[in-house]
């Protein structure tokens, strides 16, 4: 098959691109690396070194002998989308390219609405270009179990039987985000329903619990393909982040009493959901849900767990209760059904003690590039930051010019297409792109007859 995977520098997109181009699929990444410039602006960095994009595509080619295409470009620009598609045509699009984070949204005005306009016009943008250039392609959009928050009765995949006043319908699973993150998630899932509804689009919704880990079997090759291991209080997912803690000594931070419980995946098992959502897709006009993990744990359970590992590795571990910044039930009935997955094949990995000491042996290993002032939550649900009037960051530049491009005419051009890895440093190898990865000063000094991003990428 011909995969897209939008958002294929990220740390599920990596992990997914690899896995697939493996399995003999032809693969394209779209990207716009901005996941990278949230680093810098939060001042943290992954755990493990990742290397920059074209680096990392080489070194893919050279472990294993197999070419991956990358697109630059962002999908709020609708003419970049629509001219990647329209190269590419894909049978199959992964849409990662989405910002995630649910504390990074909180934080205040600014990035609750970047991140609802970034998520569900980029959605928009991608919908309206399927349907224009490829209206039989396959959309497997990445959902969050955080869609449905924490209801007092079971949660199915996706629809649910109701009858009421003697009458009987399926209708949508009742949503419940918690955040303006997963509230954009959710209008998402609308927006694809009513196009898969009124357009006969066929798409595959996975609402996915929360990932761990960092090496699938591709990403072993070599250390040049290793993937994120983010571990603070913003991007950092909780089982990452108390491995993280452990390896440097440092309290694991439980938020409340740690009665949360969350549906949980390994990566290996996310990587292999994609796929098997690819080659088992939806009809036409069918909007299927999947709930995508294999376990549910609740926070305090993990930190038990990673506390008793810890200790396997003569690490002293403790656990310390921090009051809970999020808005949410600290204990509550938990039972989401997942069995969609595993009737297409899906064997998962579970959790085990052989597993955790891998994640805490990685933790170790890097532990010198730990910065432990990066542990502590400084994003409170109740008490967004206050707004301040202040000169548009570049981010909020380039969002709005992005979101100009959706209502009018933007530029012509085609995205940077990265041909396989032995062109991959090569100026001739570029064309032109809909949307530069340059900053403003490395824009002015470049001639205009030069590729856009041949001068800046990769600008990681």
């Amino acid at each position: 098959m011909r995969i897209l995977v939008l958002g294929g520098d990220g740390y599920c997109g990596w992990a997914t691109a690899l896995y697939l181009s493996a399995r003999n699929h032809s693969v394209g990444i779209v990207d716009n690396l901005v996941r990278r410039e949230w680093d810098s602006e939060l001042e943290v960095e992954t755990l493990t070194p990742i290397r920059p994009l074209s680096e990392r595509v080489a070194a893919w080619h050279k472990a294993a002998g197999r070419s991956v295409d990358v697109f630059i470009g962002d999908v709020t620009n609708y003419d970049f989308l629509c001219s990647t598609l329209k190269a590419w045509q894909p049978d199959a699009v992964v849409h990662f390219a989405e910002q995630r984070s649910a504390p990074y949204s909180m934080i205040d005005l600014e990035h609750a609405v970047f991140t609802q306009v970034n998520n569900v016009v980029g959605t928009l943008n991608l919908l309206f270009a399927l349907h224009e250039v490829c209206p039989y392609c396959h959309l497997v959009k990445l959902g969050t179990m955080g869609e449905y928050g924490t209801p007092n009765i079971d949660i199915e995949e996706g629809y649910i039987t109701i009858e009421h006043n003697g009458r009987r319908d399926l209708l949508p699973y009742p949503k419940q985000p918690g955040s303006f993150y997963h509230l954009s998630k959710v209008h998402d899932s609308h927006n694809i329903a009513f196009t898969c509804k009124t357009w006969g689009m066929r798409a595959t919704d996975l609402n996915q619990g929360i990932v761990y880990g960092t090496v699938t079997d591709e990403v072993a090759l070599d250390e040049a393909l290793i993937n994120r291991f983010d571990y603070d209080q913003v991007f950092g997912t909780v089982l990452n982040r108390f491995c993280a803690q452990a390896a440097v000594g440092y309290p694991l931070t439980v938020y409340g009493e740690g009665g949360q419980t969350r549906g949980f995946l390994d990566i290996r098992d996310t990587v292999r959901c994609i796929e098997l959502a690819c080659t088992h897709p939806a009809a036409p006009g069918e909007f299927r849900v999947f709930n995508q993990f294999t376990e549910q744990f609740s926070v305090l359970d993990l930190a038990r767990m990673v506390q008793s590992e810890g200790e396997k590795l003569g690490l002293k571990v403790s656990i310390d209760h921090l009051p809970d910044p999020r808005v949410e039930a600290e204990r509550h009935y938990y039972n989401a059904k997942h069995s969609r997955l595993s009737d297409l094949g899906l064997q998962p990995h579970l959790l085990s003690d052989a597993l955790l000491d891998s994640l805490m042996n990685i933790a170790v290993r890097y532990r010198d590039r730990i910065n432990p002032a990066h542990f502590q939550p400084r994003v409170n649900w109740r008490q967004p930051r206050p707004h301040v009037a202040q000169r548009p960051s570049r981010r909020a530049n380039a969002l709005a010019e992005s979101l100009r491009r959706v209502v009018r005419d933007g530029e012509n051009g085609e995205p940077i297409s990265m041909p396989s890895a032995p062109t991959l440093n090569r100026p001739d190898a570029f064309t032109d792109t809909g949307r530069s990865v340059l900053s403003e000063s490395d824009r002015a000094e470049s001639s205009p007859h030069e590729p856009a991003a041949v001068k800046g990428f990769p600008r990681d």
